[in-house]
């Protein structure tokens, strides 16, 4: 969240919303004068009834983007459907390998050699929207999840903030099948952007 505020990539970020209300970043978030709200899950019954809560809270907003970061639950698809193809999110690992969670402990059992992040459409499966963006890091001998981890959020920290760029430019095309394709680029969403720092 703060990377994609700090970038500016779009011009305004019009709340910041959170289903935990220890979450830090609604602290940052009001730290710089952008409007914050706590939809507790823990307060609805049911998903369902916590997604109508959300998609009336973030839809109050009018948002031409609605961007997850650090959310961990599964949106239902009457949510989804309220925001088609407007949903964002960024997931630690070159999807669709290793959905889910402790990405970085699996890309270290599987021996893999690069690991990296996604930025993808959110749809109602895990971790199994369209993808915008990637960016691969090596694994390094030694490599532990902390460390893996670390030179993970540094590329994710810069494919975000351009994957909102595209859309907020208009330059966003979904081909037959859901491939994303960016105008402009000469490039489908099998890109992999090389991190500049591959120190270990």
């Amino acid at each position: 969240m703060r990377a994609i505020v700090e970038s500016r990539a779009v011009p305004e970020v019009r709340a910041v919303i959170s289903n935990r209300p220890d979450a830090q970043g609604l602290e940052w978030a009001s730290s710089r004068g952008i409007p914050t709200q706590v939809v507790d899950h823990k307060a609805h019954p049911t998903r369902d009834a916590f997604d109508a809560a959300m998609a009336e809270a973030v839809s109050a907003h009018s948002p031409d983007l609605v961007l997850l970061a650090g959310f961990m639950r599964i949106f239902t698809p009457g949510f989804i459907g309220r925001f088609p193809r407007r949903i964002l999110n960024i997931h630690p690992s070159l999807l669709p390998s290793f959905p889910g969670l402790h990405t970085h402990r699996q890309a270290l059992a599987a021996g893999v050699k690069l690991h990296g992040c996604t930025v993808h459409v959110v749809t109602p499966s895990l971790d199994n929207g369209p993808i915008v963006i990637q960016a691969a890091v090596p694994v390094m001998d030694g490599d532990t999840e902390d460390s893996l981890a670390g030179r993970v959020l540094q590329a994710e920290h810069r494919i975000y903030p351009q994957a909102v760029q595209w859309f907020m430019q208009d330059r966003v095309e979904f081909l037959p099948g859901d491939v994303v394709r960016i105008r402009g680029s000469g490039v489908a969403t099998d890109c992999v952007v090389a991190p500049r720092d591959r120190n270990p």
